[in-house]
Order: C-alpha cells, then structure tokens, then sequence
C-alpha cells in the first residue's frame, strides 16, 4: 500500500503541473534568475493553523535551498497580524510556490479551525463525544485534510475502503439484510487473516436489533432523532460502539451528543470548510501590516 509520504508527493508533483505547465512565464519574464528575496506568510483571520510540514515539503522540493523558519506549530491558534512563517531564497521560487503552499495551508487551516470548533463546542456542554470526519474530502488531498481535523482536535473515521468495514444501506440491502451482511463480514475478515473493525449502519429500531444480535465494533444510527438516539444508546448500554450520522449539523448536533453516543460524523468538516483566509507577500511589503 502506498505510504502518506508518497501520496503527498505525487500530489505536490501534480499541483505543480498544473499550475506552471512548461513556465511561469510571468516570472520568468521580469524576475532575474539570481535575485534572492524572502516572503512571509501573514494571516489575516482568526483559527487554527495547520500544515506546518506539508509547507515546508513544498518549498523543498521545488528548491531545497529554500530557507523556511516557522515560529507557529499545527493547532496553534492565530490571529490577523501574525506571521507565521518566512521564506528567503531565489525569488523566482518563492514566487512559484506561493500559490500552491497557500492553497494547501488555507484549506487545512480552514478544516482545523472549523473542526475544533465542533469539538471544543461539545466539550463546553459537558459531553464525551467526538467528533469524525467522513470519506467526502477532495480527491487527492484525503490525508491532508484528514491530518487536518486531528490538529483541530476531531478524530478520523476510517481513511478509505481499506481500513475498516462500514456495512451501509446499500451493502446491507445487496447482501439481504443485516444478518447477512455482518456474517458475511466477519467470514471475510476470518477467511482473509484481516483485523478490521466492523461498523453496521441501522435505520430503525429492528435494524439495531439484527445489529446486536449479530454483533459489531461499532453501530451507526442513521438519520434517527435525537430522542430515538437517546433510546438507542440505552439499548446498547455499553455493548459496542455508537455514532449518529445522517444531516446532523452544528446547529443540531447537541441533542445528539448529549443523547450519550460516542462519536457523530460530519461530512461538512471536509466538503464545506471555509478557507482560512492568509497571504504570502514579500518582506518589506505595505500589505504586511494590517
């Protein structure tokens, strides 16, 4: 299987690909080849950074005489003004991969930031649940975001289809119903020598039954209310794992956590996460200050 290091490899070759093609020409036509600058990263929002390695991997591997000091670690907390890191070198690189460090940096400052707030909010109430993160991240940049939501202080839920057995409704409609589907899972596991957590989606109460009987790692409550939930972890009292998923939202997701289950997972933490909004400009820059 491939590592992270090199998925996050193939993923800078591919930014930088797209991006310059065969030139920046816009560098290359005004900015001299032996001309050494330095640039600063300045952060013009409030949140959560995160990506100090992925930035410092970018600007490597594109020039490794790039100098990178930092003076901020993953899950700090910034402010507008702060700078955050600095940069000196060719000022053509500095130039070239400014766009890629800050789309990656945004992007996974805007998941951190984003993802400690849906913890810190449920620890504020009083509750034990964490929150995860789901399979709905952008193609290519998974373990980047994914690495995201735990500097924010949220956990992972699976990484892919590879890590652990998620019986959905589609799986446990194919198969017949629960009872086949987590058999068949548990044969599978034996039959292949793989150690993998089993989690069964249930939609209603005689779902959670079959689900039960046939035991599993961890139950999903799709799409119940906040009071079923609650009956719902009673029912289980303690006998495995429990999750609520299914259109819950910061808005809603109290009720939820309150109602005792261990973890609810959020789409939004990866699909709907705002940029953290941040600029590298050139030291000595007016536009440093705000």
């Amino acid at each position: 299987m491939i590592s992270v290091n090199e998925l996050n490899s193939k993923l800078i070759d591919l930014a930088f690909s797209e991006d310059i093609g065969d030139g920046d020409h816009t560098t290359l036509c005004c900015i001299p080849k032996d001309a050494m600058g330095e640039s600063k990263l300045l952060i013009k929002e409030e949140g959560i950074f995160a990506g100090v390695e992925i930035a410092k991997e970018i600007f490597h591997r594109f020039d490794p005489e790039l100098e990178v000091e930092t003076y901020v670690k993953d899950g700090d907390k910034v402010r507008p003004g702060d700078i955050v890191m600095s940069v000196k070198g060719r000022e053509q690189s500095l130039l070239q991969t400014e766009r890629l460090m800050l789309n990656v940096l945004q992007r996974m400052s805007g998941i951190a930031t984003m993802a400690h707030k849906y913890q810190q909010t449920l620890i504020d109430a009083g509750t034990k649940t964490r929150i995860l993160d789901t399979r709905k991240t952008t193609p290519g940049m998974r373990m980047l975001e994914k690495e995201a939501v735990k500097i924010g202080g949220g956990m992972n839920h699976r990484i892919g289809l590879f890590d652990m057995i998620l019986l959905k409704d589609n799986h446990i409609d194919f198969c017949g119903g629960i009872h086949n589907a987590i058999s068949r899972a548990k044969k599978y596991c034996k039959d292949n020598g793989k150690d993998l957590k089993i989690e069964c989606e249930v939609r209603n109460f005689k779902e959670l039954d079959e689900a039960l009987q046939e035991g599993c790692d961890r139950i999903m409550f799709d799409n119940f209310t906040p009071e079923d939930t609650a009956k719902a972890v009673k029912i289980v009292a303690g006998r495995c794992e429990t999750e609520s998923s299914g259109g819950i939202t910061f808005d809603t997701m109290l009720p939820y956590a309150k109602a005792g289950v261990d973890f609810i997972s959020f789409g939004a933490l990866t699909h709907s996460a705002k940029g953290l909004d941040m600029s590298f400009k050139a030291a000595g820059s007016d536009k440093l200050k705000i």
